[in-house]
This record gives structure tokens, sequence and C-alpha cells, in this order.
């Protein structure tokens, strides 16, 4: 197996590291500066030697930049890799690029997970990999001794993956926190209970099924349901919800599930509480 060298003991590097070194890979060097990352190695990586990012990289066979993305480029420039060698950043955002002019054969690997400092299992997550062709063998044999699961994508892709990623995940974030606060305004004391299993529902149907999942007033062509909650949400996450709402009309029609009558009277509504919004000079929720 390939010796791995960690750069940064952040939650992914060290999480990663640990669920590799629990695979039988021997992880034979890592670099941390400060007292919560030195902590967190001494948890998770406890046989791992804190070495300078030199003497990890020449102890090694791949290299994982484990850093913030902004510092990637030049973490790995300073790094006295050869052309034997794997370096491989953990960056959703950014493909090969970032490591131009480097000598070791690059690799982009983004997990799309939360990591949260602690021991990660990683056997439900599929990897993201953007990696030349000598290199494919490499990750597909560290990503399936992990137990997870490898997609590729172009490096020309990258920026529409992180895109759809995010979208999908910080965004939701986002929607459940303006549904929380409406929640607690028409009086509800634990928004998250009265949620949960409506979202636990929807979203591993909708993992199942995609779109066919759909349901709620708009699917059912409930025009003034809408209206109405258009009306209470002055204020408050109006212009959120008319936003997914139009979207949610489009995705509907074009499955056939409203007719183009209804999807209309929809796209009405949508824009005349867009307009009365304006009108009361409403800042967007």
């Amino acid at each position: 197996m390939e010796r791995i060298g960690i750069i940064g003991s952040g939650r992914a590097g060290s999480a990663l590291g640990a669920a590799l070194a629990s695979a039988g890979h021997p992880v034979t060097g890592l670099t941390a500066r400060s007292r919560a990352s030195l902590d967190r190695a001494a948890r998770l990586l406890p046989h791992v030697p804190v070495l300078s990012p030199d003497e990890v990289t020449t102890r090694a066979d791949v290299v994982l930049v484990a850093v913030p993305d902004d510092a990637i480029a030049r973490v790995a420039a300073d790094l006295p890799l050869t052309e034997d060698q794997y370096v491989v950043h953990l960056s959703g955002a950014h493909g090969l690029s970032v490591l131009a002019g480097v000598q070791a054969i690059p690799v982009a690997l983004h997990p799309p997970m939360t990591f949260t400092g602690g021991p990660a299992d990683l056997t439900e997550v599929v990897f993201t990999a953007t990696a030349p062709d000598e290199a494919r063998e490499v990750v597909e044999r560290l990503v399936k001794s992990l137990g997870a699961g490898v997609q590729w994508v172009a490096e020309e892709d990258r920026a529409l993956y992180h895109a759809g990623v995010v979208h999908g995940a910080n965004h939701l974030t986002t929607l459940l926190a303006q549904a929380f606060e409406v929640l607690r305004e028409a009086g509800i004391a634990d928004p998250a209970a009265t949620l949960r299993p409506l979202l636990i529902a929807t979203l591993d149907n909708t993992l199942r099924s995609g779109h066919d999942a759909l349901t709620g007033p708009i699917a059912r062509g409930d025009v003034d349901t809408v209206a109405a909650h258009l009306a209470v949400l002055r204020g408050r996450t109006a212009s959120t919800y008319a936003e997914l709402a139009r979207a949610t009309v489009d995705l509907a029609a074009a499955d056939g599930r409203l007719d183009r009558t209804t999807a209309e009277r929809f796209h009405q509504v949508l824009a005349a509480g867009v307009l009365e919004r304006d009108r009361t000079g409403e800042a967007p929720a």
C-alpha cells in the first residue's frame, strides 16, 4: 500500500488520514501547527509523527494537501515533490489547475460531506475525482479501501460540480433556517420536530426518485394556496419562497403534472407578489 503523508491536520485531513490508517495504509507523517490541530492529530492519529512539511513529503508516496482552498497552490508549490509521487487536494471548487507546476502527479479528490473533527464513517460517501489517467488506479484503490465510491468529473466541469453540491447542501441549511423562523412566528415552539418527519421522507424520496417525489400545493395545482402564502410572507421570506416556487412550477409543468393554464396562473400570482413587495418597499427576505 502507498505511504500517506498529510499536510494540514484540519477536520478533513485528520479524519481522512485516520480512515486511511484504519484501512491499512501507512500514514507516515503529518503537519500540525495550531493547538487545535495538534490535539486533533493526537486524538485521531496518535501514532503518526508530527513533522515539517518537507519531512512529511519525503516520507510519502501520496501527499494529501488538506489546507484551505486559497492556500492549496502556495502550499503545494513549496513541497519537495517528485514525479514519482501523487499530490492530492480535497477541494470541491478546484480541479488540477491549482496544482499546476508541481512535479508530482496531481489529483483533485473531494469528499462531499461535513467533517466534525472526530472520526468519520466514509462508507456511504461517493468521492468526486479529477485526475490524469495514470492516477486513476491509485485513486480508485484508495477510495475503495475506505468502503467508499468514486465518480469522475472533468477539469472544466469542477466549478459546475461544486455549484451543484453547494446549492443542494449549503442552501438547504439557509432554506430550513428561514422555515424555522416562519414556524416560530406562527407559534411553533419546536420547528425542527415539526419538520423532521416530512424532511426525512422528502429527502429520502427525492434521492431515490428525483423530481417525481415532488408534493405540495404547486404539484396539486393549488394556486390560491400559494397566493395566500405570499401574502403572509411579505416582510419575511417572500422573495425566497417566490423564486423557489417559480422553479417548482416549471419543474411540475415540464413533467406534465401542471397544464399550461395552471402554470401561467401560478406565474401571474408569483409575479404579482413580487410587484406588491416592490411597491410597498419590502426589502428582499
